[in-house]
């Protein structure tokens, strides 16, 4: 056994580590299973609802399933932070670089006093769905949200008292210039005031210049506001709103954000990537990137000043512009479209494929991703590399591609059939099969350089195919079909499912060990080559996508609304893995017990994090310092720190 030594000015302690730290050989693997991050679309993909700049460098945004995003460059990177939910938020507020409140789903309202290091959540006491908060200062604010709430703290959250709103309208925008004056608008065109403090909130407008949901609400001074909402709806007060005008926006897209820096110049965004401009305090709007960067709709907007200002919305959108909005730049994002399938054929690399003909291969164990040209606009759904160089892919019309240089090139072969060809798997460079529509099953035994029919003696489309060797197969699809080969395809025997499920994906270890997975969280085993199928409880219900084993006791399964499920046991229990999104995913594979990989909806790209190491700048009243070995016979030690360990007892 090896002991370490941490060295501080203040103390030496010594730690008896059972660790597996590279050349010193491991003595026990941590009990802890891996999380997962983005790699396409980054910093996230997940929809993005507030956004708030504290200056020109220091920002925060907001968006659903608990992601929180914190930039202290301007936003040419973002961090994650850890929001300790999955709830979507909606709404985020700091008022100054350590304090801030975030609120979402479920009454959800978190608080930081530490610029966001660390999130406590706070007693709403309502599980209503809050949309927006703001603070007059450090210890007054509100929040707003579902059925006409109204709550408000007066001691920095740490109480929050529900106010007489008289209304059951969504409130989705709050907006205070100072602990007594507010506004607050939502659905059915509601506009309410308060002069003091919120203990009497006023009607104005419900029955006003529109019945159209009203989405936003920004006030520069207690005289002058604005207010935009669904189908480009933009109003105008100059007294306070004792009265409201209706001010022409120039489109139809609805609005959901609208900030001014000042009383002149303001902006809007909202669906299909509007961005309208005003530089007359609202008389006039123009466009401002409505063709630009930004095809998803936009959520939330936010200007330091008339030139710097930030843009987020759906499928993780952030866009900047630094000259008032005359060019918007795009966060990076390799692809927007759905991915298929993914492989890798070591930790390094690997390929994922998707629609409109997406090709994407990365050397760097997916850190960054590059486009290939495929030369076709179709649908690819499945790739399969029998080593780093030599891989296919099938397509939507019954072409499979295939390369020989790791995907520098790629050549259309001749599958001898239109239809669609959904999944691929080859046992070495030659011999391969290739499945999908009304039961079409495709052997090659000579690299694809042509392909014959085999008869499945099924009409049901046929979604996964898998080979242990070159004799023995199986083919799974619609209403529970399991086909099975046991002279490489020659003939197909049905076998009994005992379920009306899809079936997505099948894997097997061995010749008797495999399982699969379908609709309706259904995961299916057998022990006997699928002479009989036992369902396993996968603890949800989710439609399953995709499986893949490493070995008899570990896998991973992906499916929709971001699900990962795990088992340690060869599937007797299945735990749920926290993806970070609720996205369909729809491939998974690992190379190893650290190394994973899933794709899916809009460009999605994940990734296993287990042997990352903690972030340096993560804050910590933990013991630090210096990391020694004691290696020797007699526990001599050493005069050399280890270098890239950051210690935590």
């Amino acid at each position: 056994m090896k002991t370490f030594t941490i060295t501080s000015k203040l103390n030496t302690i010594s730690i008896l580590a059972l660790l597996w730290m590279g050349s010193f050989g491991f003595f026990g693997q941590v009990a802890q299973g891996p999380d997962w991050k983005w790699q396409n679309p980054l910093p996230t993909g997940n929809t993005l609802r507030d956004v708030q700049f504290l200056d020109a460098q220091t920002g925060w945004a907001v968006g659903d399933n608990g992601t929180i995003l914190k930039t202290n460059n301007g936003g040419s990177s973002w961090k994650s932070q850890s929001s300790t939910t999955t709830n979507n938020l909606n709404s985020v507020h700091f008022t100054n670089t350590q304090n801030g409140w975030v609120v979402g789903q479920s009454g959800t309202i978190l608080k930081t006093s530490n610029g966001g290091s660390s999130w406590e959540s706070q007693s709403s006491g309502t599980i209503n769905e809050l949309y927006s908060v703001q603070f007059a200062n450090q210890e007054t604010g509100w929040t707003v949200g579902e059925s006409g709430i109204i709550l408000k703290t007066s001691n920095g959250g740490n109480n929050w008292s529900s106010q007489t709103s008289g209304t059951t309208n969504w409130l989705y925008s709050v907006h205070c210039i100072n602990a007594q004056m507010g506004w607050a608008v939502g659905g059915g065109g509601i506009i309410l005031k308060t002069a003091n403090g919120g203990s009497t909130w006023l009607t104005n407008g419900i029955s006003g210049p529109t019945n159209y949901s009203l989405n936003s609400v920004h006030f520069n001074n207690a005289q002058t506001g604005w207010a935009v909402g669904s189908s480009g709806k933009l109003l105008k007060t100059s007294n306070g709103g004792s009265s409201w005008n209706i001010q022409s926006s120039g489109t139809t897209y609805d609005l959901n954000s609208i900030h001014f820096p000042d009383s002149q110049n303001g902006w809007m965004v909202g669906a299909g990537g509007t961005i309208l401009k005003t530089s007359n305090g609202g008389s006039t709007w123009s466009n401002s990137g409505i063709s630009g960067p930004a095809i998803y709709s936009l959520h939330t907007a936010y200007f330091n000043d008339t030139q710097n200002g930030w843009a987020m919305g759906s499928n993780g959108t952030i866009i900047k512009t630094s000259n008032g909005g005359s060019a918007w730049t795009s966060q990076s994002s390799v692809t927007a479209q759905w991915l298929n399938s993914v492989k890798f054929t070591n930790a390094q690399i690997g390929w994922a494929i998707g629609d409109f003909g997406t090709i994407l291969k990365t050397s760097n164990g997916g850190s960054s991703w590059f486009s290939q040209i495929s030369g076709i606009t179709s649908l690819l759904s499945s790739i399969y590399f029998s080593n780093t160089q030599i891989g296919w892919a099938t397509c939507g019309d019954g072409i499979i591609l295939k390369t020989t240089n790791g995907g520098s090139s790629w050549l259309s072969q001749s599958s001898g059939t239109n239809k669609t060809l959904l999944s691929i798997q080859f046992i070495d460079s030659q011999t391969g099969w290739a499945v999908g529509q009304e039961g079409v099953i495709l052997n090659t035994s000579n690299g694809g350089s042509s392909w014959q029919s085999q008869n499945s003696t099924t009409t049901q489309w046929l979604h996964s195919v898998h080979f242990t060797d070159a004799q023995t197969g199986w083919a799974v699809g619609q209403y529970g079909t399991i086909l099975k080969t046991s002279n490489g395809g020659s003939n197909w025997l049905s076998q009994n499912s005992g379920t009306i499920n899809t079936l997505s994906s099948i894997h097997f270890v061995d010749a008797q060990n495999g399982l699969v997975v379908g609709g309706s969280g259904t995961i299916l085993k057998t022990s006997n080559g699928g002479s009989s199928w036992q369902g396993q409880t996968s603890g949800t219900t989710q439609g399953l996508r995709d499986i893949c084993f490493i070995d008899f006791q570990n896998g991973w399964v992906v499916g929709s609304g971001g699900t990962i499920l795990k088992t340690n046991n060869g599937g007797q229990i299945w735990q749920s893995q926290s993806s970070g999104t609720n996205r369909w995913l729809t491939s998974v594979y690992f190379i190893d017990p650290l190394h994973g990989w899933a794709v899916g909806e809009n460009g999605t790209i994940l990734t296993t994090i287990t042997n990352n190491p903690i972030s340096p700048e993560t804050q910590s009243s933990l013991i630090t310092g210096d990391l020694f070995e004691k290696s020797t016979a007699n526990c001599n030690l050493s005069n050399i720190p280890i270098p890239n360990r950051l210690v935590k007892a």
